[in-house]
């Protein structure tokens, strides 16, 4: 769950909890509310707690410069090994 996700269940749960006068038969709808909330803290702490483990600075490293091949020729052959 991201961290729009958990902003929805704490808006859901404070609408719940604080915004609505519904009586329900065996739900109580502020209990549903506060669970949502809590739910929804729990994972913006999670998920603040991950974001900042990722964000770490590498030093950046120098470029790895190749060099084409040199091709040494001795009498008329390549290298020596008959290529």
């Amino acid at each position: 769950m991201g961290l729009g996700g958990c902003i929805i269940l704490i808006a859901v749960g404070a609408i719940l909890t604080f915004a609505t006068d519904w009586h329900m038969q065996g739900v109580n709808l502020t209990v549903v509310g506060l669970i949502l909330m809590a739910v929804g803290l729990i994972g913006v702490a999670t998920f603040s707690g991950i974001a900042r483990r990722r964000r770490v600075v590498v030093p950046p490293t120098t470029p790895v410069v190749e060099e084409e091949p040199r091709h040494h020729r001795v009498n008329g052959y390549s290298d020596g090994y008959g290529v």
